[in-house]
């Protein structure tokens, strides 16, 4: 009898632990509860929120690499666009350098004219018959003057230091040491003092000192006579001479003496030419003041050495 009721005891006793052991389980809730309240005080999502600001800025960094995408894009576009800027830029460097490749061919008659600015009338050419008595002419002198006039109709320039017409131009002195190597006289020299030296040791030079075409000086003057000049330019040489060129004779037409040669500048009929050309054969004006300027002198004349008289 007495171990039932233990029993119904024991029963009690392990409903009264079952009950206790529910009873805490509203403790855990509790705990739970704490740990909701716990999670809701990180709710602060602000500060997620902040997180999600700076978050937010870091989108904006991602602009800022597509803005660099951009500028990348836009960088290519451009080196392209540069590239072909920069051939065209070598190509307007290479129309110069087109312009300069025909510089050996026409612009050295371009700047034989001597400078684009200055622009003088066309070179001229005469005639042998329409120089007077020229079929009296010795055999030499008609060969040298039919030699120099074929080089006044290849429109030359007039271009200092070339004695060469494929050059486009010539010098005075070099025409008429191109003229006179081509026809048999190979010891002229090359510069104008010089070829003045070579006429005066040969003995047959006359001087000039008037400033009158009619001057009794020039009554020996011949026909493929060379002429010189001083203080057509400025130079230190000696002697001083600075020009040449080649007597042709009285002209029918005008009935005045004229020339051939290179010119920067002397005239024919009132005008100015530039290049191989013919020109009037006219004394220079004494200088009008004594101011320190170039003062073209006629110096005077000679038989070219070693030209006969047949």
């Amino acid at each position: 009898m007495n171990v039932a009721p233990s029993r119904a005891e024991e029963a009690l006793g392990t409903k009264i632990k079952k009950f206790l052991t529910a009873t805490p389980t509203p403790t855990p809730a509790r705990k739970h509860r704490k740990r909701s309240a716990r999670k809701s005080t990180p709710t602060p999502s602000p500060t997620a929120s902040p997180k999600r600001k700076k978050t937010s800025p870091t989108p904006s960094p991602s602009p800022t690499p597509e803005k660099k995408a951009k500028r990348k894009k836009t960088s290519p576009s451009p080196t392209p666009s540069a590239s072909p800027t920069a051939t065209d830029t070598p190509e307007e460097t290479r129309t110069p350098s087109p312009t300069e490749t025909p510089e050996a061919t026409a612009t050295p008659s371009a700047t034989a004219r001597p400078i684009p600015q200055r622009k003088g009338a066309p070179n001229v050419t005469v005639p042998p018959e329409e120089i007077a008595g020229f079929d009296t002419y010795p055999a030499k002198v008609r060969q040298l003057i039919e030699a120099g006039l074929e080089l006044t109709k290849q429109n030359l320039g007039y271009t200092y230091g070339s004695a060469d017409p494929a050059n486009g131009g010539m010098d005075c002195s070099g025409f008429i040491y191109y003229v006179l190597r081509q026809n048999g006289f190979p010891d002229v020299p090359r510069d104008s003092s010089q070829q003045y030296v070579w006429v005066r040791k040969a003995g047959n030079f006359n001087a000039v000192l008037g400033r009158h075409e009619d001057s009794f000086e020039l009554d020996a003057l011949k026909p493929g006579d060379l002429l010189f000049w001083r203080g057509t330019y400025n130079i230190d040489r000696d002697p001083p001479i600075t020009h040449a060129m080649i007597y042709l004779g009285r002209e029918k037409r005008t009935k005045k003496r004229i020339m051939i040669g290179a010119s920067d500048g002397r005239t024919y009929d009132g005008k100015q030419r530039f290049g191989v050309s013919v020109f009037d054969f006219k004394l220079p004006p004494p200088p009008s003041s004594n101011e320190a300027k170039l003062s073209p002198v006629f110096v005077g004349y000679g038989r070219i050495p070693g030209l006969t008289e047949e």
